[in-house]
C-alpha cells in the first residue's frame, strides 16, 4: 500500500508494554476529546489470528508477512473483523497472545501496519492511537506523546481480571517474555520517546489517567 500525501494529522501517541492500560486509556481519552481511537495492537494480532486460522506456524516469517499484506482488516468501535469475520474475542485468545510478539517482530509485517496506520490517521485527520512505537516511530511529530506503564504485579493481575481462565502466575511470566520480546526486537522496538510523558498508572484509576493526558493534550493544543 502506498501511503496518501496529506497534511500531516493530529495525532495522540500512547505507548507502554502489555497491561499497562493502552487500550483503556485510549479508549476513554478518544471519547473525552471527541475523537477517532485505534488500537494498532489489534492489528497485529488479526496478522497472528489470520496465520493460525490457515494453519501457518506463526514462526514461520515469509508467508505470515505474506498475509499481513493481502489481509484485509478492519478496527473500529465495533470490533475488529479479519478478512470479514468478526475476531473481536478470538484475537485476544492465549493462543494469539502468544503468538502476536513473534509476529510483530517481522519487518514487513511492522512495515505494512504503519503504512495502514498513517493511512488510517490521514484520512481521519489524527486521533488517538496506542501501541509499542507510536511515538517513536509511525508519527514521531505527534501533537502528544505519553508512556504508560505499570509494575509487573499490577499488569498481569489486570490481564486476569480481562482473562478470567487464566492464572495470575501464568499471565505474569507471559508478560515478562511479551516485554522481553517486545523491547528486544531488532525492528521499531517498544521503547520511550524522549519526549514523551511517562505516567505510571500502576497506583492510578483510568479516569485519573485520563484527566491528566486530556489536560496535557489541551496544554499542548493551547500553545499550538
Amino acid at each position: 500500500m502506498s501511503e496518501p500525501r496529506l497534511r500531516p494529522p493530529t495525532v495522540i501517541a500512547i505507548d507502554g508494554p502489555a497491561g499497562s492500560g493502552k487500550s483503556t486509556v485510549g479508549r476513554a481519552l478518544a471519547e473525552r476529546l471527541d475523537l477517532t481511537y485505534l488500537d494498532t495492537g489489534a492489528m497485529y494480532r488479526a496478522v497472528a489470528f489470520a496465520a493460525i486460522r490457515q494453519g501457518l506456524d506463526p514462526s514461520d516469517e515469509e508467508p505470515v508477512v505474506a498475509i499481513s499484506k493481502a489481509l484485509d482488516i478492519k478496527v473500529d468501535d465495533t470490533g475488529v473483523f479479519v478478512g470479514g469475520v468478526d475476531a473481536t474475542v478470538e484475537i485476544r485468545g492465549p493462543e494469539v497472545t502468544r503468538a502476536v510478539s513473534m509476529v510483530a517482530s517481522y519487518p514487513g509485517v511492522r512495515e505494512e501496519m504503519r503504512t495502514r496506520q498513517r493511512i488510517w490517521a490521514a484520512e481521519r485527520g489524527g486521533g488517538v492511537i496506542e501501541g509499542r512505537d507510536i511515538g517513536t516511530v509511525v508519527f514521531p511529530d505527534a501533537v502528544l506523546k505519553v508512556y504508560l506503564t505499570a509494575s509487573v504485579e499490577t499488569r498481569a493481575s489486570r490481564r486476569v481480571q480481562e482473562m478470567s481462565d487464566m492464572h495470575y502466575d501464568d499471565v505474569a511470566a507471559d508478560i515478562a517474555r511479551r516485554d522481553a520480546q517486545d523491547s528486544g526486537r531488532a525492528d521499531s522496538p517498544l521503547a520511550e520517546a524522549s519526549d514523551a510523558v511517562f505516567l505510571d498508572t500502576t497506583e492510578l484509576g483510568v479516569l485519573e489517567v485520563v484527566e491528566q493526558i486530556a489536560n496535557l493534550v489541551e496544554e499542548k493544543l493551547g500553545d499550538s
